[in-house]
């Protein structure tokens, strides 16, 4: 598979998991409040019904039913009908039939509501007449503070789900629409990472088959793949002039060792037919043929000079770590009534630096977030092993969450609402990556205590501990 594929692939991946961490809990927080919304434009429309009825009316139901009957007519998805104060009915918008029953049962809690409080109000709730749910909103009729009775008026929920579905509709496009951008983004990137990399691959190849002069010339795009380049350049020059020297060398052996030889070879042969001494003559014999040993030799050695022509993570530093936290979320920390302490050791740790920040900075958040008061950062070694810890003072954890609250969107029983349930989660994965683990436990003094654990690096030389803050970010000696 090709870089830029893999590049692709692997933004496609990031942007769809980005889309869905984020599409699925703002679907659900705007399917609430598309409800909350539809609920609430039930209750002022039965309030101006409420209004438009008035005294007048309310007590004179054969007035009263004629316009509830010509204003209101029946729908599939509305029904408003008008009570007296002891819940018979006295108008209906279906028509008189019913008129004189009594409304005020269990099966219509919402006008015992209305009757009982003199207050409006509104819910969904299931229809046992209807066999469905149904959308329903109450209103009392007041004048001069004497209660008069009360409008009710249902709305089928093929309205609200309309309303909520046009709502996930747009988040779909939405989404639909990022990923598209995304894509080309990604695409372009991709193209622009890859490019330089396939001249390289090209210009390599070609210095393979022998072509001596590929250069890459790449001096555009990032810096790796620019020094990459040059490398190879450097390389291609390097072995274009070795190439040469052995051109020369090869030109040479062949002037000053091939006339040599010849030359000898021909007084040998000449020396050969002038001697009369047979043991003379088998030396001789034997002088020449070493003479044509050594010129194959000579041959094969040009031949092959031909064809040789043609032919793990970093060591982070914990307390400087916690010194940069402290310098980040002083800040955030002071105006939102939280206090940042540090009693840190300085223990190295294996890992990445960006990792072991994020780490820090979500700990941070939620202590300052959900616990404000006096937070401390912590970091040191137990046993074998290196720690970083956010400890605070708040409400703390329950047992049974302290065990599940690194989970992928786990919100706890007591968490306020707002988060995502990702943050502890994050913390844990990025701990898990280092052959690291994650504890979360309740402090004796109260509040909760999220420990990180991770390979050490070796211990650093100056373990003293770094200054706390004050609440107004200034240093102080710490006792």
């Amino acid at each position: 598979m090709k870089v830029r594929t893999r590049l692709v692939a692997a933004f496609t991946y990031i942007i769809v998991v980005v889309v869905v961490t984020f599409e699925i809990p703002l679907a659900i927080n705007l399917q609430r409040r598309a409800v909350s919304d539809v609920k609430s434009q039930a209750l002022q429309n039965a309030l101006i019904i409420a209004a438009q009825t008035g005294v007048e009316r309310t007590l004179r139901p054969i007035v009263l039913q004629e316009w509830v009957y010509a204003n209101f007519p029946h729908q599939e998805n509305g029904r408003v009908i008008v009570v007296d104060p002891q819940g018979t009915l006295i108008a209906d918008s279906l028509g008189s039939q019913n008129l004189g029953q009594q409304y005020t049962n269990t099966g219509r809690p919402e006008l015992q509501t209305v009757i009982a409080t003199h207050a409006p109000t509104s819910e969904i709730r299931y229809s046992n007449t209807l066999r469905q749910e149904i959308l329903v909103a109450a209103a009392p009729i007041l004048d001069g503070g004497t209660f008069y009775g009360a409008v009710r008026r249902t709305w089928g929920m093929g309205e609200v789900q309309n309303h909520v579905r046009r709502v996930i509709l747009g988040l779909i496009a939405i989404g639909l629409a990022a990923l598209i951008a995304g894509l080309v983004i990604a695409f372009a990137l991709a193209g622009s990472l890859s490019r330089p990399l396939t001249r390289l691959a090209a210009a390599a190849k070609r210095l393979g088959g022998g072509d001596l002069s590929a250069r890459t010339g790449e001096k555009a795009g990032a810096s790796e793949i620019v020094e990459l380049s040059d490398s190879f350049d450097e390389m291609a020059t390097l072995l274009q002039s070795t190439v040469k020297a052995q051109r020369e060398f090869v030109a040479n052996a062949s002037h000053q060792l091939r006339t040599p030889l010849t030359g000898m070879k021909l007084r040998i042969e000449s020396a050969i037919d002038a001697s009369e001494s047979d043991d003379q003559r088998h030396q001789l014999e034997a002088a020449d043929k070493e003479v044509d040993r050594l010129a194959e030799i000579v041959e094969r050695l040009l031949v092959m000079a031909r064809r040789i022509e043609q032919g793990g993570g970093a060591e982070i530093d914990l307390r400087e770590s916690a010194v940069a936290a402290l310098g980040r979320w002083e800040e955030r920390a002071s105006r939102l009534g939280a206090r940042l302490f540090a009693k840190s050791e300085g223990v190295g740790a294996i890992g990445d630096r960006a990792d072991i920040d994020q780490i820090l900075d979500n700990l941070i958040d939620n202590a300052i977030a959900y616990a404000p008061g006096p937070i401390v950062i912590e970091t040191g070694l137990v046993g074998r092993l290196v720690f970083l810890a956010v400890e605070d003072r708040g409400p703390g954890i329950v047992p049974d969450d302290r065990q599940r609250v690194t989970e992928r969107f786990y919100r706890g029983k007591r968490a306020p609402a707002g988060g995502s349930g990702l943050g502890l989660a994050i913390v844990r994965e990025l701990a898990e990556k280092w052959g690291g683990s994650v504890t979360v436990s309740a402090p004796a003094e109260g509040g909760t205590r999220v420990e990180v654990h991770l390979r050490p690096a070796g211990r650093a030389e100056d373990p003293a501990p770094l200054p706390p803050l004050r609440q107004d970010g200034t240093t102080v000696e710490s006792s």
